[in-house]
């Protein structure tokens, strides 16, 4: 019999650490060894199984991120901030432990610091881990591709009132994927500034925030006389979890290198 899949899990407390935690308590294919949370977070000390409503694990919230290391997991799921999730890579490397990164809000700097610890350790990162937001983005890159000449691009995004970054990781996925397939970068046609005319070729992203919505992300064509939308609407932050187990199970057997959600449904 395999051995379950050894996860650690830091922001163990967070929205997506206890969806997480749940669906590891359900899958006798993994086993959460260690927990963290941030520093003062009220959970700290807390067993990750009772503070969710669950039979006691024996796995306690600790407020440093050695303990997740400390614990020999085979991979560490991450979904906290932009700060914390380049500090744990770090540490992941130099442990040599693989790295699930769910996190959102990192600049173009923090990428490339994420790439040049990938380089020592295998790490999945992605802005969203839901199976149906992943082909999304193919088919946006490859509708993008084939409607150029007068078709202009909005992105946009509806998240709960209490998510911090915008536009959302996945917004911002959507728009490379359609500049890939016009092949520019996103970087020379984003537009953010919805006032005046609009300029030929932008990408342009719409923001909404408010009551509980787990995600919404539609990527709308707009041509003359007619109008193509492709939409995803997530209705419960159980697929995120789902696919961050899965993409787990995958990275743990991969050599080190940077992956996409891509990667891991390709096999």
């Amino acid at each position: 019999m395999t051995a379950p899949l050894r996860i650690a899990l830091p922001g163990a407390a967070g929205r997506m650490g206890r969806m997480i935690t749940t669906l590891a308590a359900a899958d006798d294919r993994c086993v959460i060894v260690a927990a963290s949370d941030r520093p003062g977070s009220p959970m700290l000390g807390q067993d990750i199984g009772t503070m969710n409503q669950l039979p006691a694990s024996g796995v306690v919230v600790a407020d440093d991120a050695a303990a997740l290391f400390a614990a020999k997991p085979d991979v560490i799921i991450d979904f906290t901030t932009p700060a914390a999730t380049l500090s744990l890579a770090a540490m992941a490397a130099s442990h040599h432990v693989a790295m699930v990164v769910g996190t959102t809000g990192l600049s173009a700097e923090d990428g490339k610091q994420l790439s040049h610890l990938a380089a020592d350790i295998p790490v999945v990162w992605c802005a969203n881990t839901s199976v149906g937001v992943t082909l999304l983005g193919r088919l946006v890159e490859q509708v993008a591709a084939k409607l150029v000449d007068d078709w202009d691009i909005e992105i946009v995004e509806s998240h709960h009132k209490h998510k911090i970054d915008a536009p959302s990781g996945t917004a911002l996925a959507l728009g490379q994927a359609a500049a890939k397939g016009r092949n520019v970068d996103l970087d020379a046609v984003m537009s953010l500034d919805r006032t005046g005319a609009r300029q030929d070729g932008d990408i342009g992203f719409a923001v909404m925030r408010g009551g509980d919505v787990a995600g919404e992300h539609s990527v709308i064509f707009y041509g003359q006389s007619e109008r193509l939308e492709l939409t995803h609407r997530a209705t419960d932050r159980v697929i995120f979890g789902r696919g961050a187990l899965r993409a787990a199970s995958w990275i743990a057997q991969q050599k080190a290198g940077l992956y996409a959600m891509d990667d891991v449904l390709a096999d």
